[in-house]
């Protein structure tokens, strides 16, 4: 065995400032309260040392004494930072320099007046500190669809994850570049990142497996493995030498060895050390300490070592291998072995039994069928998925069905959404299903087609509200009259008329206007999806009757209109644009009446002039009296009096001849 140990590898610069500040700050405040808000690096066992020492790790600084905070490597958003200083905890930043230099970077463009690319894991701690630096408006995007996504802008600047694949970043540049104007592409994933990758290339292509050593959330190291992958077909991702599978490791002659940027040296030199104290007799002591357990009835995988006429030999990483006899190979008993498989073909297998009594274990195939068809049931019941079943017969409490060969039960309440009497309709018929309920010891199946139902309703409601908004006009048809209103079908979903949102003039019910399955165009006035609930206007469509009247009307005009109410003072007339105008007492008759009821009878049609239109208080005063002719009685009386006037005149009028003859006489 050779070990191959890249050239770069482990700690990075910005990892060794951190862990340097971090060991002088226990150092010199060594009474005083150290935190570390995050974990300083992402490695477990480091930061477990560090616990070890005192450094408490948080991600709450609001609650805590106070004391000083650490900020690790990968930075920090800037008003976490302040917010930390208003709450008296003093700070040591061990925020990476190459962040920094980012951060300069970030804020001189947005001065320029460009806006911010990031490319990079929006929940890394990197990105969100970055994000503080980045202005109001930016973008953090981490695949190509993303990208595509970005369309029209112009002055972009494109920055990258210090810890991004190169090639991964400059493709999801180029497509932002091709959509957009005055893009700026500046490549900031960090120089150790990249000599890391590089290594990792290199040696991956060389080796018959490669170790990549680092915290499984790191996310440097997982490039690292991404890298490896790429060029090694054999890769192993570990934390420590103890979670290395010793046993795989006996088959390779040569071993690649790298580790991401937060991973100690000592790390590094445990694995390389433990693996290369191990002789080949001490490896296989390990070996056989690593030897799995099986037990009889349990589906484990092999590899087929050898295939003959009658039985297939399988190596199931047991102290001895299995063995597949004829009457366990198939349900097809005109199969033979070599029809089905082949020289290290990996399979899975059904434990019979450990020992046949010459030391082999007994396998079976043909158990393995049956046995994943319960398996593949288990997981579509975990994953939610539909399965398929057929119903076989009806019993008294509902349908019994098969799914995939396995027997299962479709209770009466769960058939459908409503009451279902006769269940014969359904037998054998296939139904999409849940299975809402699995036992697998008793190996009982319970299904549900009335949840599938319900799922496909609520889709085709949720689709339906979201084409929803309030000031929509829709076309719908009147389903149901009640005293309150008219609900009317908009398709998948129902809405209400209120009332009083019928009609502008006061009706007594919705039937006075609307019939049931009569075609309505409507108006969404409010939404409420959580109470399900839809007010439509009907009313809102068209013109207020005064705007109606004022169109059609003037004042000085005849029109037509029928008595409404009586009251002490005049008469209301309800004219034909559904608006009411006022006759006073005094514009119903040239006669002096009392009472308005003295002239006018409610219903009664009436021919009316406009006298006045207050547009502001939307009143209207109307006359009668303006349309009659004055009375008879009242012209014959000034002819009489004409006549008397004329009488005393002539009367007079020969009384002063008499008195003037008199007394010409006289004289």
């Amino acid at each position: 065995m050779k070990i191959y140990i890249a050239d770069n590898a482990g700690f990075c610069f910005g990892v060794r400032r951190a862990i340097k500040l971090a060991k002088k700050t226990l150092d010199d405040d060594k009474n005083k309260n150290i935190y570390s808000y995050g974990e300083l690096i992402h490695n477990p066992q480091v930061v477990k040392k560090f616990e070890q020492r005192g450094l408490k790790v948080i991600d709450d600084f609001e609650n805590k004494e106070k004391g000083t905070i650490i900020l690790r490597s990968h930075g920090i958003h800037p008003s976490i930072k302040r917010k930390m200083n208003e709450f008296g905890h003093k700070n040591v930043d061990c925020t990476c320099p190459v962040l920094l230099n980012i951060y300069r970077k970030i804020e001189k463009k947005i001065k320029d007046g460009f806006k911010i690319v990031i490319v990079g894991d929006k929940n890394h701690p990197e990105i969100k500190a970055m994000s503080g630096y980045c202005g109001e408006e930016y973008f953090i995007i981490n695949t190509k669809q993303e990208a595509e996504m970005i369309k029209n802008e112009k002055n972009l600047y494109i920055i990258s994850q210090t810890t991004n694949l190169i090639e991964k970043f400059f493709q999801i540049s180029d497509i932002i570049k091709d959509r957009n104007k005055n893009v700026i592409i500046e490549n900031t994933i960090c120089d150790a990142t990249s000599k890391r990758q590089d290594s990792c290339m290199e040696i991956s292509k060389i080796v018959d497996c490669m170790i990549v050593i680092g915290g499984y959330n790191s996310s440097n190291t997982n490039k690292l493995y991404d890298v490896a992958k790429k060029y090694c077909k054999n890769v192993y991702r570990i934390e420590t030498f103890l979670d290395l599978p010793l046993k795989e490791m006996v088959k390779y002659n040569k071993i690649g060895l790298t580790a991401g940027a937060s991973t100690p040296d000592w790390l590094i030199e445990e694995v390389v050390e433990g693996m290369e104290m191990l002789s080949k007799d001490e490896f296989m002591q390990q070996v056989e300490g690593s030897i799995k357990k099986i037990y009889p009835r349990e589906v484990v995988k092999g590899t087929i070592i050898y295939v003959t006429d009658t039985e297939v030999m399988v190596n199931i990483g047991y102290r001895s291998d299995g063995i597949i006899k004829l009457d366990e190979l198939s349900t097809d008993s005109t199969k033979k072995p070599k029809d089905l498989f082949t020289e290290g073909q990996e399979i899975d297998v059904y434990v019979v039994k450990l020992d046949d009594g010459e030391g082999n274990v007994v396998l079976s195939t043909k158990r393995v069928e049956s046995l994943k068809d319960w398996q593949k049931l288990v997981e579509k019941y975990n994953n939610k998925e539909l399965v398929e079943a057929e119903v076989v017969k009806e019993v008294k409490s509902g349908l019994l069905a098969t799914v995939d060969g396995v027997n299962a039960f479709i209770p009466a309440s769960h058939i459908t959404t409503s009451f279902v009497k006769d269940f014969s309709p359904y037998i054998g018929k296939k139904l999409e299903c849940f299975i809402i309920n699995i036992d697998e010891r008793k190996k009982k199946v319970v299904l549900s087609r009335r949840e599938v139902e319900e799922k496909a309703i609520k889709e085709k409601l949720d689709l339906a509200w979201s084409k929803l908004n309030v000031g929509d006009v829709l076309k719908g048809k009147v389903r149901k009259l009640t005293d309150f209103g008219a609900f009317v079908n908009l398709g998948e979903v129902d809405g209400l008329i209120h009332v009083s949102d019928i009609a502008w003039n006061r009706i007594k019910t919705p039937a006075d206007v609307l019939t049931v399955g009569e075609e309505v165009e409507v108006v969404i006035l409010k939404l409420n999806k959580e109470r399900n609930r839809i007010s439509l206007g009907l009313k809102q469509l068209t013109k207020k009757p005064f705007e109606l009247f004022l169109e059609n009307n003037k004042v000085g005009d005849v029109v037509k209109g029928t008595v409404i109410n009586l009251v002490d003072f005049g008469a209301f007339v309800k004219l034909k644009e559904n608006v009411e105008g006022l006759v006073h007492i005094s514009q119903i008759s040239h006669d002096h009446i009392e009472k308005a009821s003295d002239v006018l009878t409610v219903g009664e049609e009436v021919e009316v002039k406009i006298l006045n239109i207050d547009e502001e208080n939307q009143k209207i005063s109307l006359s009668i009296k303006e349309l009659l002719e004055k009375p008879v009685k009242e012209e014959v009386k000034e002819e009489v009096k004409e006549e008397k006037e004329e009488t005393v005149k002539f009367e007079n009028q020969e009384l002063d001849n008499s008195i003037g003859s008199l007394l010409d006489i006289k004289l």
